[in-house]
């Protein structure tokens, strides 16, 4: 699927499920003002705190809040901390309102997923919850610039891989990948065709790496290397997104299969790798070199 594909199918949803009409389901309340009591179920808010929550400016969160509260379906008292500034909550009668609109839409999208079959239900979810991640990931990405490491690079990514090796234990006489003795000319290990590696910058700064190169001892199959990225980096979902595109170049050079080596100190690590489909496995596969690594993954294509 493509952008414009996506696009196009997001639009459909947001016709079917109402969000351009005056009125949620049969409830006299807009799609913003149910979203917005919706938001106070789950605790209360400034006036500003909606608006970053319903991802709308100010005014248009203070213009919904007010209408509700002319409703008497919210109502306000004094911030503690900021006599300019008010805090909202559900009234009862604002409660009881929830509570019907609750039920009307959960019996309209129950009779939706009727049509579902259990998996497609489980399909649904997942990649639903994986999207709107990746939208608020993206969010967090500007100025931060994904791009394939180049000689210039060599110290930077370098003196990445052993800071974040020290934090985690990771020292070079216990046979972790710090050891590699091309460590420091990293640009031309991942020159060779079938190979590719791409570093994270930031105003100039280098801030982590990762890539792919062949598996020693097994055809059509590569292994996902040194990705290394500092604490300032993390947090963000740009790990991922790396991780996502040494993925998409390995399908494209043809490999069958990713493989990885990790050890449980990462275990942020481990749970990106599952979260992106690779799987444990009992045994080592080629000659990575790495043999203080535990903990074995691999991801089919």
């Amino acid at each position: 699927m493509d952008a414009h594909s996506l696009r196009h199918l997001s639009r459909q949803l947001v016709r079917q499920l109402g969000m351009l009409h005056n009125q949620c389901g049969a409830m006299a309340l807009t799609p913003v003002q149910a979203h917005c009591l919706i938001e106070l179920e789950q605790e209360n808010a400034t006036v500003n705190e909606m608006a970053v929550r319903l991802r709308v400016d100010k005014s248009n969160a203070s213009r919904t809040l007010a209408c509700l509260q002319n409703q008497g379906l919210v109502g306000a008292t004094p911030h503690p901390d900021d006599k300019r500034s008010q805090i909202f909550q559900l009234t009862a009668d604002g409660r009881t309102k929830l509570e019907a609109l609750h039920q009307q839409l959960n019996a309209e999208v129950s009779e939706w997923l009727k049509q579902l079959d259990t998996d497609e239900i489980c399909q649904l979810e997942t990649s639903l919850t994986r999207y709107s991640k990746a939208i608020e990931a993206a969010a967090n990405q500007s100025n931060y610039e994904i791009r394939p490491l180049t000689p210039l690079d060599n110290a930077a990514i370098a003196a990445v891989i052993r800071r974040v090796s020290a934090e985690y234990g990771l020292t070079a006489d216990k046979g972790y990948g710090v050891a590699d003795p091309t460590l420091d000319s990293m640009s031309e290990v991942y020159q060779p065709a079938g190979s590719a590696y791409w570093v994270i910058e930031h105003q100039h700064r280098i801030l982590g790496g990762g890539g792919i190169a062949p598996l020693s001892g097994e055809e059509g199959v590569c292994e996902l290397q040194k990705m290394y990225f500092l604490p300032e980096l993390r947090g963000r979902g740009l790990a991922r997104r790396l991780a996502v595109q040494a993925l998409k170049e390995a399908r494209q050079l043809g490999y069958r299969a990713c493989y990885l080596e990790t050890t449980a100190n990462l275990t942020e690590a481990i749970g990106l790798y599952r979260s992106l489909g690779f799987v444990h496995i009992s045994h080592a596969m080629g000659n990575t070199g790495h043999d203080a690594c535990e903990i074995r993954m691999l991801k089919t294509f």
